[in-house]
């Protein structure tokens, strides 16, 4: 794999000295993960002008997630000596750098303050989400850990609905799922796990409660695995107990709707605001204007919520070998409601369309 990870430097490399910077300083973690193949807590990564250093507070952990590239020099700093990134904007004035990129989107106040006392002279730049951009579009390798992470995913939802639902709270489905998701060999859950059932069911964001679930309730489950760093997601909703009512099953049908027409529209050039129009028209057109997700997906990787955005307002367009959510929703106040989540690879016509990484049925099922 070091190839792979000295190539995405030198890419990031020649974005930073088309911009006037002959040096980087990484310090986002999920960026420092990308280009360095870990990151230790704290770790900062250095694009010095003669070698690329990772820059450590401590030892590294053998529970590190990921290895570091072998090309990689890696520096220990001893004890408690100070900040990485101000040794690495150190190292960096060091080897006569006159300008040094750095992530000020991540970068705070204080630590910026900190590396201007150390090295005054030295010209930050700010590098803007140039690492970002270079994450949206994955390589094989990187979409076959979401291809088995989703079938983690698969493998731990279709356990929960072959067991007794009704009477178990909320909190305690979503537990059982994370503990099904590191039995099947995620690392861990991608983000904390959703259950939503009754009144609760379909709402964004929703945290599990003590609520137990009842007869005729809507169930809705959003889950993710997290495997060797990568983060795919899956959300479905169900009926319990009793064959569903006729607005269960009409509100079910038009979210389906809705996010069978924002995966249709998932081609390499399709711009990432015309996704979300194609699921919200369906949606908007039945009349549900309020309380919409304020995007229809995102894209998803080292992060469970990373670029692209499919939203409204969002400006681009799709490439293939970028892998997305879809997950429109409606939640009816005091009655719940539906959410449909799949995580897909955008694929040109010639190769099949959209890759479907979740594969479990979102046929309306009463459990």
């Amino acid at each position: 794999m070091s190839e792979v990870y000295v190539t995405r430097r030198t890419k990031l490399r020649a974005r930073c000295q088309a911009g006037g910077s002959a040096t980087a300083l990484i310090s986002r973690p999920a960026n420092v993960r990308y280009l360095a193949g870990t990151a230790p807590r704290g770790a900062v990564l250095l694009l010095g002008a003669g070698e690329d250093v990772l820059l450590c507070p401590g030892p590294l952990d053998d529970r590190l997630d990921g290895r570091p590239d072998e090309a990689l020099r890696i520096h220990t700093l001893p004890g408690s000596a100070g900040d990485p990134a101000v040794a690495a904007a150190d190292l960096a004035a060091g080897q006569h750098a006159g300008s040094l990129a750095v992530e000020e989107h991540h970068l705070t106040v204080g630590r910026h303050r900190a590396i201007r006392s150390v090295v005054p002279r030295l010209r930050l730049a700010d590098l803007a989400g140039a690492v970002e951009q270079l994450r949206i579009i994955k390589d094989e390798e990187e979409i076959s850990c979401l291809r088995i992470g989703a079938e983690i995913a698969d493998q731990a939802l279709g356990e929960l609905l072959e067991s007794i639902l009704v009477g178990r709270t909320e909190r305690h489905l979503a537990l059982e799922l994370e503990r099904r998701l590191v039995d099947h060999g995620a690392d861990g859950p991608a983000f904390t796990t959703s259950v939503g059932t009754g009144p609760n069911a379909g709402r964004p964001g929703h945290r599990p409660t003590d609520r137990r679930v009842e007869e005729g309730d809507f169930l809705s489950v959003c889950l993710g695995a997290n495997y060797r760093g990568y983060r795919c997601e899956i959300g479905r909703t169900f009926v319990i107990g009793t064959s569903p009512a006729d607005w269960q099953i009409d509100l079910y049908d038009l979210v389906f709707a809705a996010q069978r027409a924002g995966r249709e529209s998932l081609t390499p050039g399709a711009a990432y605001r015309d996704v979300d129009r194609a699921a919200r028209q369906v949606l908007e057109s039945a009349g549900h204007h309020e309380g919409l997700p304020t995007l229809t997906g995102h894209g998803v990787g080292l992060e469970i919520d990373e670029d692209p955005q499919l939203a409204p307002a969002a400006m681009g367009k799709l490439d293939a070998c970028v892998p997305v959510t879809v997950e429109p929703g409606v939640h009816l106040p005091g009655r719940g409601g539906v959410r449909i989540d799949d995580t897909l690879v955008v694929r040109p016509e010639a190769d099949g369309g959209p890759e479907l990484l979740t594969i479990t049925t979102k046929e309306l099922l009463a459990l």
